[in-house]
């Protein structure tokens, strides 16, 4: 299955191509001609930097063993990007010296190439810092990502040693409620026991009295 990423290399290669050819063409051009195929061109620049934007956004959602190459092949695609735009001022400016004007409609797409280069090499320049911008909202992202995972490992062993803790203080509590018992029984015995000698010191001494006092009565 052809996956997004690849399928947006698919558009992307067709609209460099037209381009490619557009620019070939420029150069040959009639005026009326050159004003069409530079509307063509700049149209299809700025849908191959969107184009750009969105595989910038896709690369993200590749698994993890070919990013690498993606991020590669975007790179490149970057700067053929930006070459070709290159290539197009160069083909239109070069044209445009070598002309001379007959109309003021001519002079006038003469006064306003200078802008038109600008804003797309301005275009081509925010096409980079758009994406070192995601890039770096990207690694923002996967580190928070780690970090939290850090802070829920975290979490989790701290739960097993609290459930350990609880554990061992419930065996303790066991252990204690096994040695007051057993505490409670010697101290019932030994009050027993008490109560025993008790009674038999009290008959020795009662069955010692009454002898003597037989023996006295004799």
């Amino acid at each position: 299955m052809v996956s997004l990423f690849e399928n947006y290399e698919q558009q992307y290669s067709v609209l460099t191509a037209d381009i490619t050819a557009q620019i070939g063409l420029l150069g040959a051009s009639a005026t009326k001609d050159r004003r069409q195929l530079i509307s063509n061109i700049e149209r299809h620049v700025e849908e191959a930097q969107e184009l750009l934007e969105q595989m910038d956004l896709e690369v993200r959602e590749v698994e993890s063993a070919k990013r690498q190459r993606c991020r590669t092949k975007l790179d490149c695609y970057r700067a053929e990007l930006k070459r070709l735009t290159l290539e197009y001022i160069k083909a239109r400016s070069i044209k445009q010296g070598a002309l001379s004007y007959d109309s003021a409609e001519e002079l006038n797409d003469v006064r306003i190439s200078s802008d038109q280069k600008q804003r797309l090499l301005d275009n081509s320049e925010k096409v980079e810092r758009t994406g070192r911008q995601l890039e770096e909202g990207y690694r923002v992202v996967i580190e928070t990502q780690e970090i939290g995972t850090q802070v829920l490992q975290n979490l989790s062993d701290q739960r097993e040693t609290i459930k350990r803790t609880r554990s061992r203080l419930r065996e303790t509590d066991e252990e204690l409620g096994r040695s007051s018992r057993l505490m409670s029984s010697m101290i019932m015995r030994s009050i027993q026991q008490k109560i025993v000698l008790f009674i038999v010191g009290a008959c020795f001494i009662i069955a010692l009295s009454v002898g003597l006092y037989l023996g006295f009565s004799k």
